[in-house]
């Protein structure tokens, strides 16, 4: 593809996430899709395939702990740079965790085309976030206020 129509791919998965579209997202990506995610967290590693990436990751290890009328991902959204197979894109966004911590985060990613879906997905994020609104683990530090806020 080329690197224009990866780009407006990409605004598609940010626009879905922005809606809340879960349908239209799942439809971006291929059957066989690959999501490897950073860190050592329960939503942490390499996940194959549509229905594993959207089922036990997405529904149950994010979405499911959050609280539904609080989530909106990509309340924020860069393309950072594209090219024929690839787009990298930062995102802010989240909602209140059912544990009543703020899931605000932001994630970098790299995303894979080929044929018009995203094949794989490499995603940072910051973990010890994940573990104390998420998963109810909170680090010894927690969540703080940065005094250098990064900008889009």
């Amino acid at each position: 593809m080329t690197r224009e129509a990866n780009i407006a791919l990409a605004e598609r998965y940010y626009q879905a996430l922005a809606d809340g579209d879960f349908v239209a997202l799942a439809g971006l990506h291929s059957d066989d899709v690959v999501f490897n995610l950073l860190g050592s967290t329960p939503v942490s590693g390499r996940w194959e395939g549509k229905a594993e990436c959207f089922g036990p990751l997405v529904a149950d290890g994010v979405i499911g702990k959050l609280v539904p009328e609080t989530v909106r991902f990509s309340r924020k959204w860069r393309i950072m740079c594209a090219d024929e197979d690839r787009v990298v894109g930062l995102m802010y966004g989240g909602g209140m965790g059912t544990n009543g911590h703020e899931y605000l985060q932001t994630y970098c990613q790299i995303m894979t085309i080929r044929g018009g879906k995203i094949v794989e997905l490499h995603e940072f994020f910051d973990t010890a976030l994940v573990e104390l609104a998420l998963n109810d683990n909170p680090t010894a530090k927690g969540p703080s206020d940065v005094n250098r806020p990064f900008e889009f």
